[in-house]
């Protein structure tokens, strides 16, 4: 599944692939996103990033959703306090999240297809 997806990793996640990509995927609107980190006790595959914020990367946190590994179970979107986790088709998912990615630690996304309040990269 890996030479399929849009975005290679930008950094290696020692983690267990998912055995088959799923009908839906978690992906977080990172501008409304306040590192509550909630999401991640309700993750059953430990699919959810710690991310440094962009202001202040050690101390105003995010996270992300590791979409290869994601499956779409939905636990982080209904128990998200902020409502910032929406579920989408996969196509579709990997398709809008470069939109809703403020900082991203496992993709190397293009920087014009980030959120407009994304840090340039180096």
């Amino acid at each position: 599944m890996a030479e399929t997806f849009p975005y290679p990793y930008k950094v290696e996640v020692d983690k267990a692939p998912r055995a088959r990509a799923p009908k839906q995927v978690a992906v977080i609107d990172q501008t409304g996103c306040t590192g509550c980190e909630a999401c991640l006790a309700f993750c059953p595959v430990d699919c959810i990033e710690i991310v440094a914020g962009p202001e202040h990367p050690d101390f105003m946190k995010l996270v992300e959703v590791d979409l290869e590994r994601c499956i779409g179970c939905q636990l982080c979107a209904r128990y998200c306090p902020w409502e910032t986790i929406d579920m989408w088709s996969y196509e579709e998912g990997i398709e809008v999240a470069p939109a809703q990615t403020i900082r991203s630690l496992l993709y190397n996304y293009d920087p014009e297809q980030m959120h407009e309040s994304a840090e340039s990269r180096d």
